[in-house]
């Protein structure tokens, strides 16, 4: 489980496709502590909950490997990703941390294509349109995920929404380079996943 607070961007610096292209390795260098990693471990990558298979250090950066495989690259950028792609990289929460954010599973739903990226004083407004079947899990004051990043809804207009991101969320995320047209990975709030179930089951 996550909390949607990016703790680190990091950078694909390998990608090994499979010859039949239903896996990618990646290597992803970032700022934590190699100690810090386990095999096995999970790092939440864009958002999208990915295992650790592999750990080291090269210079002065730590790097580790990780498997996309088919399904993730067919749901979420993972696809689109390549050597030089920044990530909003997060560790698996522990018992005990502070919930800064709100739970989240690292299980991106599917994508949103920014359609607003506007800058106001001090804010950036962002408009997204989502698939119509995530849509109706998207209420004004919910909370979302987009790339990783606990965010909360702020107009919501049939399958369009926007989100204001503050200044501190800017400059520690890739959230400035998103644009016009750009897919962003998208987590629905599990709690409204769950209604909607109990809903469709009576």
């Amino acid at each position: 489980m996550f909390t949607g607070i990016v703790t680190d961007i990091g950078e694909v610096v390998g990608l090994s496709p499979t010859a039949q292209g239903q896996l990618h390795r990646l290597r992803i260098a970032c700022r934590y502590d190699r100690a810090t990693i386990a095999d096995g471990a999970s790092i939440a990558c864009n958002g999208v909950c990915l295992t650790v298979v592999a750990s080291g250090t090269e210079g002065d950066r730590t790097w580790f490997d990780v498997d996309a495989a088919a399904e993730t690259l067919g749901m979420t950028t993972a696809k689109y990703w390549k050597v030089g792609t920044k990530l909003n990289l997060e560790r698996a929460l522990k018992i005990g941390d502070e919930l800064g954010g709100h739970i989240v599973a690292g299980h991106a739903d599917g994508t949103a294509t920014v359609i607003i990226a506007d800058e106001l004083p001090g804010m950036f407004k962002v408009g997204l349109r989502v698939p119509r079947a995530l849509a109706r899990f998207i209420a004004p004051k919910s909370s979302v995920t987009l790339d990783g990043v606990s965010l909360t809804v702020n107009e919501v207009d049939d399958t369009t929404f926007t989100v204001l991101i503050i200044p501190h969320t800017l400059e520690v995320t890739i959230i400035p380079g998103w644009h016009v047209g750009r897919e962003v990975n998208l987590e629905v709030d599990l709690m409204a996943r769950y209604a909607a179930r109990l809903t469709e089951m009576k």
